[in-house]
């Protein structure tokens, strides 16, 4: 069979090339932005300016003239000079120095003073993931106030609980939503963490040790110290890492893709309980009007976002190999093969994780749930799981124990046996009632079998762990989150 025909040549095709779908298909524009070329690059700029400022407070020989110069052009980003310089020079920072230069041709004899790649390098890398987090986070708080907007109203629904995948005591669905959401609120914390933690590497030379700024100030420690301040301060960090080798330490890639590769595992779990669920038609995603689940069978309603979500949490949850490889192998000072893996790790992890939570929280806000279908599932089960408390109401009335406990038993079985050989209901309630024996206690069964008897201080839970571990920490993403939290417990 004939392959599709190319694009002719010279001529601009988006379809004719690759695209990576996680930009293409399904990230958000901020996120996508986050990690391209005009950020990456218009960073660099903005680093050589930070450096170039510091060096003319701390006393170099550099000019407003020069300043203001390289101020009129951080966005003046000539692309194409900048590709054909590289393929000259083999060299992405040498070739960016030469492209910024021609723009600014009085400042381009004091651009990137001192420094060695990994000061524009890095130094941008850890802005994009700071702002990264940023983006993050009040996504994530969105999807926890959404489902924490579900928990509470159905706080009190109850519905077979599993173990094993198998029917175990009764739970209530807000209950269970409180499980996804105590996670998440995990992961919420760890981004925090991780986010604030980012330290700026600063500047620190070819292998950490700050000689060529020593040098530029004549031995002058303290205004080299101050330099590092000066230059993390305008980058709007805190603190510097005081050791560096020529690259912060490939560890702290580590720490943000795990933090990144615990979300998907959370969120995996989440879609998979849904998905579940979908199964046993007692909740389902959202489902559009117009929306086919299936090109060959009609009726489908298949659970695309939960497994779109399952399918790019897996891809999220390996990528965090990438940085515990790379960080294993950085020889001495550093090595130059963490540099593609990273390319490619770093913006994929935080696209991924930009997905899959606008993906949730899609889903979050259009749970249907459907209680009738809940209520026969429990009816199906709760027949059994109340024989203990049939049997301690028939000795409270005066009844043996162990002859109850066999007259249950028997009964028991019998019931199973029309539920697994017959395929019939559950009828072991109606036996029960038909059993001369249960006398006693026959006004008492309507309260015995009411579901909300089985399902313990689950409602009870909901209210204390929403108000006291939930929407505290939702309270600084309010402003962000689209809509009011309703602090209703």
């Amino acid at each position: 069979m004939a392959t599709p025909a190319q694009a002719p040549a010279g001529e601009e095709d988006a379809f004719g090339r690759y695209r990576s779908p996680l930009v293409s298909r399904y990230a958000s524009p901020d996120m996508a932005f986050n990690f391209s070329e005009r950020k990456k690059f218009g960073t660099w700029r903005r680093l050589w300016l930070y450096l170039a400022r510091a060096e003319q407070a701390l006393g170099l020989p550099i000019t407003d003239e020069q300043i203001q110069e390289m101020e009129a052009n951080l966005d003046n980003i000539d692309f194409k000079m900048a590709a054909e310089e590289e393929k000259r020079l083999r060299h992405d920072v040498m070739a960016h120095v030469h492209t910024f230069a021609h723009c600014c041709p009085k400042a381009a004899g004091i651009i990137h003073l001192g420094a060695t790649s990994c000061y524009v390098g890095d130094n941008t890398d850890l802005i994009v993931l700071q702002d990264g987090f940023n983006l993050l986070l009040p996504k994530l708080a969105t999807v926890i106030s959404r489902l924490a907007g579900f928990a509470e109203k159905y706080a009190n629904l109850p519905t077979l609980g599993f173990t094993h995948y198998q029917p175990a005591q009764l739970t209530t669905v807000g209950k269970r939503c409180c499980l996804w959401i105590q996670d998440l609120c995990m992961d919420l914390h760890n981004f925090e963490r991780a986010r604030d933690e980012l330290r700026f590497r600063g500047v620190k030379g070819t292998t950490g040790t700050q000689a060529s700024f020593l040098q530029l100030f004549e031995g002058d420690h303290d205004k080299v110290e101050e330099l590092d301040r000066l230059v993390t301060e305008m980058a709007g960090f805190k603190r510097a890492y005081i050791v560096t080798g020529q690259t912060y330490s490939r560890k702290v890639d580590i720490e943000v893709l795990s933090v990144l590769a615990s979300l998907g595992a959370s969120i995996h779990k989440i879609c998979t309980d849904i998905r579940l669920l979908a199964n046993l038609k007692e909740i389902e995603e959202p489902f559009e009007k117009e929306q086919i689940g299936s090109s060959a069978m009609a009726y489908k309603r298949n659970p695309m976002r939960s497994e779109r979500c399952c399918s790019l949490a897996r891809h999220l949850m390996v990528l965090v190999l990438d940085p515990l490889q790379t960080a294993s192998v950085q020889w001495f000072e550093r090595t130059l093969d963490d540099s593609a893996n990273r390319r490619v790790c770093l913006a994929e992890a935080f696209l991924t994780a930009d997905i899959i939570l606008s993906t949730l929280q899609n889903i979050s806000e259009g749970l249907v749930v459907y209680p009738k279908v809940i209520a026969r599932r429990i009816q199906q089960e709760l027949p059994f799981m109340s024989t203990e408390n049939i049997i301690m109401a028939m000795v409270k009335a005066g009844g043996n124990r162990q002859d109850c406990h066999e007259k249950i038993r028997v009964l028991s079985q019998q019931a199973a046996a029309v539920v697994k050989q017959e395929g019939g209901d559950n009828d072991l309630i109606a036996r029960i009632r038909a059993d001369p024996y249960f006398s006693p206690i026959q006004g008492q069964l309507e309260t015995l079998l009411e579901p909300t008897s089985f399902t313990g201080r689950a409602s009870q839970q909901v209210a204390r762990f929403l108000k006291e571990e939930v929407y505290p920490v939702l309270i600084p993403y309010q402003s962000k989150m689209g809509v009011k939290m309703e602090l209703s417990l």
